[in-house]
């Protein structure tokens, strides 16, 4: 009985011994979805052409515009079809098209480092959920802020263009002080400095969040929304038209919730600069305010808080198709150029 008794600890322990042990719970593998090198110079180009593309089709809106949201109560433009008439007779087509040059100089790289900026913040955002929760689906919440970010990276690389760009779209004929870009660029520095290069970068910050913010993600979350209503599996089976529409609704909503910040941005820009005066100036001065705030203030107290929405108009028949035609000239691009990834992929 000894002997046996003797064994059985010895089996119990070699049972032990031989049970499997438990593996140490692992963490999901997520496989990368970061672009290659060629992608990421394909969807560049993408984006430039895309943002070219779409401006130079609403220019004149574009130019009426800013025009509609400098001036004050002198009311020289009074609408869409008045003020792009008053442009024609007193400046020709080719003073419809002021300032488009320097705004495509401006809105390519703009162009091409917010949609590539999107969509790098939302691939990482989608690989740190599919580690974490099992499924890389973004939300609009989340792509809202990948949209924000992107669109306040990209305006702050390029916002003294944009400066320059204001000038020289709202100088008028008889009043021109700048020849071109560079010429506008070197009198700006000499006359006003390097800082009057961001003048109006504040409310251009905070108008740019709720603007590029909502358009990609009213744009993306309502294609996702018709993928599942009609039960399509790729977003290429989405027709054109279809996508123009979705990035014309993404568009009027972005540019109204922004639009009071665009107003000031561009009456910050033109502050204290001669050139504007005959649009706008009070007793006989230029106008010039010290920041954003005095901005606001200064244009409800004298103007109403509908000179908040000066050329609104214009602006909704120029958005629309501009961001339409931004997205689906983007995503079409990319497309005929043999880039795999997409912006909501």
């Amino acid at each position: 009985m000894s002997a046996a008794a003797s064994l059985e600890p010895m089996s119990a322990s070699s049972n032990r011994a031989e049970e499997p042990r438990q593996a140490p719970p692992t963490q999901a593998v997520v496989t990368s979805t970061r672009p290659t090198f060629s992608q990421i110079c394909k969807s560049l180009f993408a984006g430039g052409v895309a943002g070219g593309l779409s401006r130079t089709a609403v220019a004149p809106l574009e130019r009426l515009k800013i025009l509609m949201q400098v001036q004050g109560n002198e009311q020289i433009y009074r609408g869409v079809w008045q003020g792009l008439v008053h442009m024609a007779r007193t400046e020709g087509v080719r003073g419809m098209m002021k300032g488009n040059w320097t705004n495509c100089v401006r809105i390519i790289p703009n162009s091409a480092v917010k949609f590539l900026t999107y969509e790098q913040l939302s691939r990482e955002m989608s690989d740190h959920y599919r580690a974490t929760t099992g499924s890389g689906e973004l939300t609009p919440g989340t792509r809202l802020l990948a949209g924000a970010c992107a669109g306040i990276i990209a305006m702050s690389a390029t916002y003294p263009l944009d400066m320059v760009r204001g000038r020289l779209t709202v100088q008028e004929g008889k009043n021109q002080q700048y020849r071109g870009i560079v010429h506008a660029a070197r009198t700006i520095l000499a006359q006003e400095g390097p800082l009057a290069f961001y003048k109006g970068w504040l409310p251009s910050v905070i108008g740019v969040v709720p603007y590029v913010g909502l358009n990609f993600a009213v744009y993306e979350t309502l294609k996702a929304m018709l993928l599942k209503q009609y039960g399509l599996r790729d977003e290429r089976e989405l027709t054109i038209g279809a996508r123009l529409g979705c990035g014309a609704i993404a568009g009027s909503m972005g540019q109204t919730v922004a639009y009071p910040f665009d107003v000031a941005r561009r009456r910050l820009q033109m502050s204290g600069w001669q050139g504007a005066k005959d649009l706008h100036s009070h007793g006989g001065n230029v106008v010039a305010y010290t920041g954003m705030v005095d901005c606001f203030v200064r244009t409800v107290r004298e103007e109403g808080m509908q000179a908040l929405f000066k050329g609104l108009w214009p602006n909704y028949l120029k958005v629309v198709p501009s961001i339409a035609i931004a997205f689906v000239t983007y995503e079409q691009v990319k497309e005929w150029l043999g880039v795999e990834f997409r912006i909501s992929e």
